[in-house]
Order: structure tokens, then sequence, then C-alpha cells
């Protein structure tokens, strides 16, 4: 328990900030998570449109210090990776 306001105040604002990115974070994985569908299921289409998407929230993610930079660059890179492996032609 929190021994002055200021403590009690700080907690609850972690604890807001903590849902806030919990939601934003799952979110992510499932925008990543509709990109390999797509693949896997051989929809070029609905993977283009999907990685489009999710290469926008990763960035918006990585700028607001959801996740880190490099995480959010690692994950389209392997994304894209994946789309070209699958859809080279």
């Amino acid at each position: 328990m929190p021994n002055t306001p200021n403590a009690d105040k700080a907690l609850r604002k972690s604890l807001k900030r903590r849902d806030r990115n919990r939601m934003h974070r799952s979110a992510l994985r499932t925008y990543v998570k509709r990109v390999r569908e797509a693949v896997e299921a051989g929809d070029e289409e609905k993977a283009k449109a999907a990685f489009q998407r999710v290469t926008k929230k990763l960035d918006q993610a990585a700028s607001k210090n959801l996740i880190h930079k490099n995480a959010a660059a690692r994950t389209k890179s392997r994304l894209s990776k994946q789309m070209k492996k699958a859809f080279a032609s």
C-alpha cells in the first residue's frame, strides 16, 4: 500500500498505463498473427494489406516506446522475408 498521496497517484497511473500497454501490445500481436496466417493460407492480397497495417502499427508502437525500435524493425524484416519467400514468382 502506498504511504503518501503522491505514491497513491503514481500507483493509479502505473496501473492505467499497464492496462493500456497490455491492450496495445495484444493488438499488435494480433496484427502480426494476421499477416502470418495470410501468408500460410497463400492469400497474397490479404497478406500485403495486413503487412501494410502491421508496419504502421509497429512503427507507432516503437515511437511510443511500447516496444523497442529494433524489435519493431526485426519483426517487420522477418514478416517481409516470409512474404517474399511465399510469394516469389
